[in-house]
């Protein structure tokens, strides 16, 4: 445990301006307030807040950080009140433990959602002042040195979990390659002993048999860069062993394969050196493919520069050599504390000037509920990186398997929304298209586009997952009150009662809604029925006789009802409702149809004759009534399915999509269902327009000759 004069020396020695009295004054302060409180280690409690303040003077942090980490559990622990935090100490430090102390929070609570809250804290603090992030790291990395001594082995586990998914892609976020590659190797032991022992087991094999072996390799390479007369300094290191293994699990690899086990570093004075000593390796040993990274022209998201290459060095060994200045050396091992701004004296505190920071809060804005943004933000941090450039030439960061829909997110929230289409190079390209470094990407957008639910599917950023969500559950939202309320005024008015707010205001309770849209939402979406809504409000209403039978509309009735600007030609349905075609027996324009309200997924339309309604008929209540409008000029396509045999002789399936081309139909998908030595038998889906235009195409086929049998489906 460090001592009091050799902390207040320590930060002396990297900050001459640094307050002697509020380091003494603090230590003194959090030592009376733990008392004698102990640590599951059976050390005074005081040794933790002591060796947190401790790892920050590695880091060189000010004043205000020190002093924060030496009161940063004294609020929770103890006590001591925020005030007299401020009292003693000052707003800026009061504001710095009070920030980390509510997101202390985080490591003590099991349930998800909770989790994903505090860490919704954990960010909105950080966006304020970012040393609230540092001292909540050196505190988390303290916690994980000492993890051991917790008898627990559920709540082990679950804060090793939560540092290998949360702290320490934070702490690679912040540039902290140190830190992380302690936090990583630290939660790798709790979470899978076995396999950290067997790769310590090989690392140590390797020490056994090239014993002095980095020590030759880094003298061979000072001879090869003095040849060239390049002044360098050159370090060598083993990775550790979780980097180790993930490389193992990603490339799919053994440990003898991985060609970056031993690691050796040269820092130069210049940029120019760099490259120039790059070309001294890489003229001097065979390089190994697919293994250059050029980190100094396109820098990581957290700022880091270096150039990366492997080769086949010196020993006939295969090595990873990172080339970088002395300045960007400093910043790859401290990150943020490199170029902390505090020691300089700005009063800039915004954290949004990280690019990376801002994009997390920018998930944060769009993430419906605190469990999605959690899951929206692992898919941010987790993923390594691929640059595509703008047609204007702007560098774009992006995830591995990041297709253009992401591309388009990460320029901007409306590009993405409005996204119909992308050229990759000049070229045309599916939006799922995976983008490669260098690839240039141009956004075709449109202002009638809305974003599709089937790009959930194949995004990976957790940006433009969190846009898509929240504009697909604002428009079900929207489109779920519509209905449930024509719900709800239909089942009134067929008792003759009036359906209004004061109507049904003492029911809300009933069906947990704080207010009568919510309750409209949960009727729309199928959690409760109009029905239900009615007898609980008006107790002593007479049950009607509900039946499943489906009346046609007549012609006044249809002249009634509103039809709004919807693209669905569809009678008796809200503008803008979510609906849905039945799969099992696809309707078309022209069949007699019944809409039928689905828990959670808005209307399912049927034809009146198919099989799945009995299901549906203890529920009549669900059945709306609906029809086709037959005036409407919606030029939508719609699916239509048709079982066909033809002969197997070479140019049938030729004959067969002609056909269908001639008559204006597209063919969506085909299955074979059954197939012999004379004929096919087959599923065809047909984009068709109603049910003429399926009939006039069933017809043609009929007449063709490879054709033995053509029917609609049914089911």
């Amino acid at each position: 445990m460090i001592r009091q004069f050799e902390l207040v020396e320590k930060v002396k020695g990297y900050d001459r301006n640094a307050d002697e009295d509020a380091l003494n004054r603090a230590y003194v302060y959090a030592m009376k307030a733990h008392g004698a409180q102990k640590r599951a280690s059976g050390d005074p409690y005081f040794s933790h807040p002591l060796d947190v303040a401790g790892i920050l003077t590695d880091y060189k942090l000010d004043t205000a950080s020190i002093v924060t980490a030496l009161l940063h559990d004294t609020i929770e622990d103890t006590p001591v009140t925020l005030s007299d935090i401020e009292k003693h100490f000052g707003e800026e430090v009061a504001r710095l433990v009070d920030g980390v102390t509510k997101l202390t929070q985080i490591e003590l609570q099991s349930d998800h959602a909770q989790q994903a809250d505090n860490f919704r804290k954990l960010l909105l603090a950080m966006s304020e002042d970012i040393r609230v992030l540092l001292v909540k790291l050196a505190d988390r990395l303290h916690n994980m040195r000492t993890l051991r001594f917790i008898s627990d082995l559920e709540k082990r586990r679950r804060i090793a979990m939560e540092t290998m998914e949360i702290f320490a892609p934070l702490a690679e976020r912040m540039g902290m390659q140190e830190m992380k590659s302690e936090l990583e190797d630290l939660a790798f032991a709790e979470l899978n002993p076995d396999a950290r022992a067997s790769i310590m087991a090989r690392l140590e094999f390797l020490r056994s048999e090239g014993e002095n072996l980095v020590p030759r390799i880094i003298e061979q390479l000072n001879e090869t860069l003095a040849e060239a007369e390049v002044v360098a300094e050159i370090k060598g290191r083993e990775k550790n062993p979780y980097s180790i293994w993930r490389k193992m699990q990603r490339k799919n690899v053994e440990f003898e394969q991985l060609s970056d086990v031993m690691a050796f570093r040269i820092v130069v004075d210049t940029i120019e050196a760099c490259y120039r000593t790059l070309g001294v390796i890489h003229g001097s040993y065979p390089v190994v493919p697919e293994r250059f990274k050029d980190y100094i022209s396109t820098p990581k998201v957290n700022g880091y520069r270096s150039l990366h290459t492997g080769v086949i060095g010196p020993e006939l060994q295969r090595i990873e050599v990172q080339i970088r200045t002395r300045e960007l050396h400093e910043i790859a091992e401290f990150g943020i504390a490199a170029h902390w701004q505090y020691k300089h004296g700005a009063k800039n505190t915004d954290g949004r000037q990280y690019c990376w920071l801002r994009e997390l809060l920018d998930i944060m804005e769009h993430a419906t509920e605190p469990e999605e943004f959690l899951e929206h933000t692992k898919l941010e941090m987790f993923q390594d990186q691929v640059f595509c450039f703008t047609p204007k030439g702007d560098l774009i960061s992006l995830p591995q398997g990041a297709n253009p829909v992401d591309f388009a997110y990460k320029v901007h929230s409306e590009v993405g929304n409005t996204c119909v289409g992308a050229k990759i190079n000049g070229r045309i390209m599916p939006l799922r298209t995976v983008l490669h470094n260098g690839d240039q990407v141009q956004i075709i957008t449109s202002k009638a586009q809305t974003p599709s639910p089937t790009w959930e599917r194949f995004v990976v950023t957790g940006k433009a997952r969190a846009c898509i969500r929240r504009f697909i559950h604002l428009k079900e939202r929207g489109q779920y009150l519509e209905l449930g309320r024509a719900i709800l005024q239909r089942t009134f008015k067929d008792e003759d009662i009036d359906f209004t707010a004061k109507s049904v205001k003492g029911v809300l309770k009933t069906f947990n809604a704080s207010n009568l849209d919510d309750l409209c939402i949960g009727v729309g979406a199928g959690h409760h029925t109009g029905r239900e809504v009615l007898e609980a409000a008006v107790p002593g209403v007479k049950k009607a006789h509900l039946t499943a039978k489906v009346v046609p509309l007549s012609g006044a009735r249809r002249k009634r009802r509103e039809t709004g600007s919807t693209p669905i030609p569809i009678i008796g349905l809200i503008p803008g409702m979510a609906v849905h075609y039945a799969g099992c027996c696809h309707p078309l324009p022209g069949d007699r149809i019944v809409g039928i309200v689905a828990s959670g997924k808005g209307v399912n339309i049927h034809t009146i004759d198919c099989e799945s309604l009995k299901s549906h008929a203890e529920s009549p209540e669900r059945w709306l009534d609906v029809s086709w409008d037959v005036k409407s000029e919606a030029a939508d396509s719609h699916v239509a399915r048709i079982t066909l045999t033809c002969l197997n002789e070479p140019g049938s399936l030729g004959n067969l999509s002609t056909i269908i081309a001639r008559n204006d139909g597209n063919i969506s998908n085909l299955k074979i269902t059954s197939r012999s030595s004379d004929f096919f038998d087959m599923l065809l889906d047909i984009e068709v327009r109603d049910v003429k235009h399926l009939t006039d195409i069933i017809a043609a086929l009929r007449a063709t000759r490879v054709i033995n049998a053509v029917e609609r489906a049914r089911g």
